[in-house]
Parts: structure tokens; sequence; C-alpha cells
């Protein structure tokens, strides 16, 4: 159970992460508020952790070429749905749509990687205190 919230609060993270980079990088991208932001990376990391798998599965055993596609294909759909389902999130124009989707994608990758590590090392050194 541990494990599976540590993740969650990662999987958050990584797309609260991404959502600002790309509000920050992309002049088409905004978010309506700071507390949008929140409900926004929430509502995006949940249909991301829904179509990731399923891509993922779905294109190992269909499609092998485009597994390296797939994470910034489901950030895509996740961002398209999330703009469906927030008022919060507003993306305008196709060039915006595409750079959003890699810069959202590699900065939440980048965040899923690194917060794991500093994560531990945190507790590691609270253990040894």
């Amino acid at each position: 159970m541990i494990r599976f919230l540590i993740r969650l609060v990662i999987w958050f993270a990584a797309a609260f992460i991404g959502i600002v980079a790309a509000d920050a990088f992309l002049s088409g991208f905004s978010v309506s508020g700071w507390t949008s932001y929140v409900i926004v990376a929430a509502i995006f990391a949940v249909i991301q952790s829904l179509i990731a798998p399923m891509m993922n599965q779905y294109t190992e055993r269909n499609a092998k070429m485009f597994m390296g596609g797939v994470g910034i294909f489901s950030t895509l759909i996740a961002l398209i749905i999330t703009n469906l389902i927030s008022g919060a999130l507003t993306i305008s124009g196709l060039g915006t749509w595409i750079a959003a989707a890699v810069i959202v994608w590699v900065f939440g990758a980048l965040a899923a990687f690194i917060l794991p590590f500093l994560l531990v090392k945190k507790v590691v050194n609270e253990r040894r205190s």
C-alpha cells in the first residue's frame, strides 16, 4: 500500500511539473489559476495512468516498432481528454498541442525518474539520524 501511495504521489508530481513547464514555455498553453494546476494535474495523472498501460500493452503486442512513441502519444490523448473535462486548461493551435505533449512528456518523465531518488535519499537520511 505504501509503494502504491508513493507511486501515486510521484505520478501526480510528474504530471504537475510537466503541466507547469508547458505553461511556462508555450504561449498557447494556459492553466487558469494556481489551484487549477492541482486539478488539471490530478485529472491528467488519472487519465494518463489509465491510458498509458493499455497503449503500451496494445503496442507491444501489435506494433513493437512504435513503443518509443507511446509515451508522447498517450500524453497527447491525456491532454485532449483533460482539456475536454477541465475548463481550466486551454491549448490553442496544432503546434501548441504537439509541443505541449512533448514538453509534458519530457518534464514528466524526468520528474518521474528523479523524484524517487530524491525521496529515497530523504528517507535514508532520516533513518540514519
